[in-house]
């Protein structure tokens, strides 16, 4: 089975601090070359990774400002589907423009949708619908319009997070991007009306929105340290008291929920995009509507088993369930097209 594995080129595969998709794509890449499979990862020059690595662009355009996202999005592309004979499956991890040149080449397509930045994408989504394959990460992330051959909930390094049996936070956690979708602004007022100091740390995402409504409340009990590595980032999230997550948008996935339980800390979550699929309320975290609600089950965090955190991780979201899921995908897939079968029940919605 040859795999070519297509990652986003906004950031180094994998990221260095910021970039999901990217630490997706490195992940499944290399728990996919751990199961002996041949795959050429398309990712910048600067990546780093156990598979062959095929480049163009010398680094993410969100790190090298010089960087013209449209050239190098497209020299990227295309050097994967001018190879597209070499390989059995090309997989998709960088959205929608990649769809457009499916259709000129024989090797079948997955693409895995990682969420949907505004309805206007819908459109190329839904003319390559049959005739592409399309994994979805989570359930509350789909389009009606689409079929989709799966849903493949992300998974995580469990090695790369501490787990910490006994709570131990003096302090609550923010971690995701300065941006009103995250709901920074309401972290710091939950943090407040509980009474315990909020640590923030994240990329910028809106610098008038940042400079307005989170940075005037820095000081002993808010404390931004910017955008972490993986260090930290285990070190931030096992020492917290709970991870605070009141988001405003349907999130697709969450990465952060995730890990913040391999460490054995509970998440308070609004309840919105696939919240309700990632944590069992009451159990190994809180699901709310409001901040309030928020404030109400912070108090009740004591009473979560963190072993019962770690273990939600260990069974659902580990990268080797996520690499057993996607390689089920691509056998379903590789033995339709080699049968040259059309509008089989695979890529039927489930």
């Amino acid at each position: 089975m040859k795999i070519a594995l297509i990652s986003p080129i906004a950031w180094r595969t994998p990221p260095i601090h910021y970039g999901p998709w990217e630490n997706v794509a490195s992940l499944l890449c290399e728990g996919l070359v751990k199961r002996g499979i041949d795959v050429t990862l398309f990712a910048t020059k600067n990546s780093k990774t156990e598979a062959k690595l095929c480049a163009v662009c010398p680094r993410g355009y969100a790190e090298d400002k010089s960087i013209d996202p449209k050239v190098w999005e497209c020299l990227h592309i295309c050097e994967v589907f001018e190879r597209a004979d070499e390989f059995d499956l090309i997989h998709n991890n960088f959205d929608f423009l990649p769809l457009t040149y499916s259709c000129l080449v024989n090797t079948p397509v997955l693409t895995t949708i990682h969420g949907f930045s505004s309805p206007a994408i819908l459109p190329v989504y839904e003319k390559y619908n049959n005739k592409n394959y399309y994994v979805s990460i989570s359930n509350s992330d789909r389009a009606d319009k689409l079929s989709y051959i799966a849903t493949v909930y992300h998974g995580i390094n469990l090695e790369q997070f501490t787990f910490k049996k006994e709570m131990v936070g003096d302090y609550l956690l923010f971690f995701g991007r300065m941006h009103p979708d995250k709901g920074p602004k309401e972290a710091i007022q939950i943090a407040k009306k509980f009474g315990k100091k909020l640590i923030m740390a994240g990329i910028i995402q809106d610098q008038k929105y940042f400079d307005e409504e989170i940075e005037p409340n820095f000081g002993k009990d808010i404390v931004y340290v910017g955008n972490v590595g993986p260090e930290e980032r285990d070190k931030l999230l096992g020492g917290a008291y709970a991870l605070l997550h009141p988001i405003f948008f349907a999130e697709p996935f969450g990465l952060s929920v995730v890990e913040s339980m391999a460490c054995g800390t509970p998440v308070v979550a609004f309840n919105k995009g696939s919240m309700p699929e990632l944590i069992n309320s009451g159990k190994d975290g809180f699901i709310v509507e409001n901040v309030d609600e928020a404030v109400e089950a912070l108090g009740k965090i004591p009473e979560i088993d963190r072993q019962c955190c770690r273990d939600t991780v260990e069974k659902r979201f580990s990268v080797e369930r996520m690499v057993d899921d996607y390689i089920k995908v691509y056998q379903q897939i590789i033995y339709e097209n080699n049968n040259k079968k059309v509008g089989v029940s695979f890529n039927e919605k489930k």
